[in-house]
């Protein structure tokens, strides 16, 4: 059996395993939930109804069911793309231009792009039109929505294109290390992307207002001054103008950084709700969470690109994986790495929710310190009850898709640090 016939038979074994897994993980999540939608688990009987309940099994059983048609259109472009013929029809295609060859691979990844982009479009606008709208979570008008897709393509393509040549343009030029420099290139971008996000991009798609409430405001300085937390600025975004979700979050870093509010999380939060919601947030920080996220997201990008300076010049490579003829092909071995790895990969999700969820631990306790634990978790039954978030999730879905510990486990621990 030739190399290249033997990762055939490695990609679609763990292709079929994947699919029935994710296919199985689903069922489980829909029945089990169906199964807990009438009865309110006994820790929550005193904070949540039972419409609330039943409403958050619902959303959850649509969603869950929705994302089988996702999964299912996803292995079906894979396998189009790759076995089908589809990449390889394409990268032919390009060949009949009077382009160079790093202009005819940047075509080529674009259109894998478009192509994807383009098959799933419709499944995003059924998301938003019907399932969010069904559960009164929608806000958004269709010419919004319009506008957002051409705004994150616009964006993307700015950002995204000329990375993109310049990998392309290492890969051939660069020699064997190639894949280093593309990595160096690679956390130049992340770190360009993330000092641009709050003041250049995020703006293009929201309105961020400094926050007006006196005693929410006196509340957040005071527990970043305990908390020795430096922030440029508190802002309140129009998250109500897209969807009734709540949420907060950081953005930019150094001296740069910016919390953001929801709009619709301040309007149902008090103000020591908010304090420790934030402070959940500042463990994140202060326990290095986002450092070590960070550094284990580079040291694997620079593994994955390691691999792939490896696997560009192998032939079987490529026709392993429906491209038949030289190697190396840079922008063919991109786009088949790019489509194959999360076939590849997904056995190990469970892996990294689990440190994941280590972390949210940490943080709730880190708030639990230095805000107040019954606020935050007087909090966060107010978020899983406005974002219809089931209390009774498939354990073992869970364990592979979820970074955050299910609710019941989450409040147990910080009810014990109260009384503690």
């Amino acid at each position: 059996m030739s190399s290249a016939t033997s990762f055939t038979a490695i990609f679609v074994l763990l292709f079929a395993l994947s699919l029935v897994l994710q296919l199985w993980l689903a069922y489980r999540q829909v029945r089990y939930v169906g199964a807990h939608r009438l009865a309110v688990p006994a820790h929550f009987t005193a904070r949540i109804t039972p419409d609330a309940h039943r409403k958050a099994a619902d959303y959850t059983i649509a969603r869950t069911r929705f994302s089988v048609i996702d999964t299912l259109l996803d292995a079906a472009l894979l396998f189009i793309l790759t076995l089908g013929g589809g990449v390889a029809a394409i990268a032919a295609s390009l060949e009949t231009l009077e382009l160079s060859s790093l202009w005819r691979d940047v075509a080529l990844v674009l259109s894998v792009a478009v192509l994807c982009g383009a098959a799933t479009l419709p499944l995003a606008w059924y998301r938003t039109f019907v399932i969010e709208q069904r559960f009164g979570f929608n806000r958004m008008t269709f010419r919004l929505w319009l506008a957002d897709v051409a705004k994150s393509v616009l964006v993307g393509a700015l950002l995204g294109i000329p990375l993109l040549t310049l990998v392309l343009w290492l890969m051939s030029r660069a020699g064997t290390l190639w894949w280093l420099y593309a990595w160096i290139a690679w956390v130049a971008f992340q770190i360009l992307v993330l000092a641009l996000y709050p003041t250049l991009i995020a703006p293009l798609f929201n309105k961020f207002e400094p926050l007006s409430d006196a005693g929410v405001r006196e509340r957040v300085e005071r527990l970043l001054e305990r908390c020795g937390f430096a922030a440029k600025g508190l802002f309140v975004m129009d998250g109500s103008r897209r969807s009734s979700h709540g949420n907060a979050y950081f953005t930019g870093f150094g001296a740069a950084r910016r919390i953001v509010f929801f709009d619709t999380l301040l309007s149902r939060l008090q103000a020591d709700e908010v304090e420790a919601v934030l402070a959940h947030e500042l463990g994140h920080y202060k326990l290095r969470h986002v450092l070590k996220r960070t550094a284990w997201f580079s040291l694997g990008s620079l593994a994955l690109l390691a691999l792939l300076g490896s696997l560009a010049d192998q032939p079987w490579f490529y026709a392993g994986l429906g491209v038949a003829g030289p190697a190396p092909r840079y922008g063919v071995a991109l786009v088949l790495f790019m489509l194959a790895l999360p076939v590849f990969t997904f056995l190990a999700a469970p892996i990294a929710s689990l440190y994941s969820r280590r972390h949210e631990f940490e943080a709730d306790q880190y708030a639990a310190r230095n805000a107040s634990p019954k606020a935050l978790v007087a909090a966060l039954v107010k978020l899983y009850e406005d974002n219809a978030s089931t209390l009774t999730p498939d354990p073992l879905h869970s364990a592979f898709y979820d970074s955050h510990p299910p609710a019941a486990s989450r409040i147990a621990r910080l009810e014990a640090a109260a009384t503690s």
